[in-house]
């Protein structure tokens, strides 16, 4: 049987100043693993709310100072990139502005609401000739870099079916941006970008989608079951916010499969199964715990990856290139329309 292949060797990322809009959860998780575990530095952060926020936020996580709005953190001539971590229906907009500012950008997935949101940005940021890559932390933790290696190297034959799921029960609360509509709510655009965007990392662009689900009271979808299409393959997408499901993903193939652990998106460990009738003995890696960071300490990959990028003068990810983006955004979007939930 072939040996799991080991996370290939990157070259140091050169330390860059960051400015941060939108002070809330996962911009904190953000900016504390990369100030624990890399050399990138938030020197400016702003609030769209509240001045006091952003202060104490800075404060709090060690930022150099804050600002009293966004535009003063995008016109910072000490702010080298911009990581934006406000609600989805603000992506676009802030993207759009930061660009213009000639700011590198590190958005939160997903990056827009709408295909035509998504190429909006690509296309500004290839025209002003700034480095663009959307925050899917996943695709840069050493366990997908394994995975890639394995079915680069062929190991598990012609891809048959890639699967995924993420799902979490969140108490229904009209007024909580995952269930308004207004604030561009529901399972898909929070959750199901991870299982959507996995399947897209291994078969790409599919060419149909089928979506069965349910709404919540507010419109938005509260549960969704995304199926992809492609010439020879399947994927198949899960997402909820009314129940919690295993948070894993298989990739099966005509010689193997591979098997990640859950949570996926998360550090965790990954296994792979090769021969006829695919034996049970199998091969298998940790990537948590003792052998890697835990849970969102792992952020700051995806930090480094962005800087190293940006330092050897891309304009986007290559293992996350901005029409994939555009493409997972544009499945988000068919399937919401489907379900009826637009």
């Amino acid at each position: 049987m072939t040996f799991l292949p080991t996370p290939r060797e990157l070259s140091p990322a050169p330390s860059l100043r960051w400015g941060l809009l939108g002070p809330g959860g996962i911009a904190a998780s953000f900016v504390d693993a990369a100030h624990r575990h890399s050399q990138q530095r938030f020197v400016n952060v702003a609030s769209g709310s509240s001045p006091e926020r952003a202060a104490a936020f800075a404060q709090a996580h060690g930022v150099t100072r804050s600002s009293a709005t966004y535009d003063e953190v995008l016109a910072d001539p000490e702010v080298d990139a911009v990581y934006i971590a406000t609600t989805h229906d603000s992506h676009a907009k802030l993207a759009l502005l930061a660009i213009a500012a000639g700011k590198h950008v590190l958005v939160e997935k997903p990056i827009t609401v709408t295909r035509a949101e998504a190429e909006q940005v690509v296309e500004a940021a290839r025209a002003a000739k700034v480095f663009a890559m959307e925050a899917m932390w996943t695709r840069y933790l050493p366990q997908s870099d394994v995975l890639r290696q394995i079915l680069e190297r062929g190991d598990i034959g012609e891809v048959r079916l890639v699967s995924a799921d993420f799902g979490f029960p969140m108490p229904f609360d009209a007024s909580h941006r995952l269930w308004a509509p207004g604030q561009a709510g529901g399972a898909l655009l929070d959750a199901g970008v991870y299982p959507v965007s996995f399947v897209s990392s291994v078969l790409g662009a599919p060419t149909s989608i089928h979506t069965v689900g349910t709404l919540a009271p507010t419109g938005v979808d509260e549960q969704a079951t995304v199926t992809l299409a492609y010439e020879k393959a399947q994927g198949v997408a899960f997402t909820s916010l009314r129940s919690a499901s295993p948070t894993r993903a298989t990739v099966i193939g005509s010689e193997g499969r591979i098997d990640v652990e859950g949570p996926f998106l998360a550090p965790s460990a990954l296994s792979v199964t090769l021969g006829p009738g695919f034996p049970a003995s199998a091969q298998s890696a940790r990537f948590s715990g003792a052998n890697g960071p835990q849970g969102s300490a792992a952020l700051f990959y995806e930090a480094d990856a962005a800087a190293r990028y940006i330092g050897e003068g891309r304009l986007e990810s290559p293992v996350h290139p901005l029409d994939e983006v555009v493409s997972v955004v544009g499945i988000l979007e068919d399937a919401r329309k489907q379900l009826g939930a637009l």
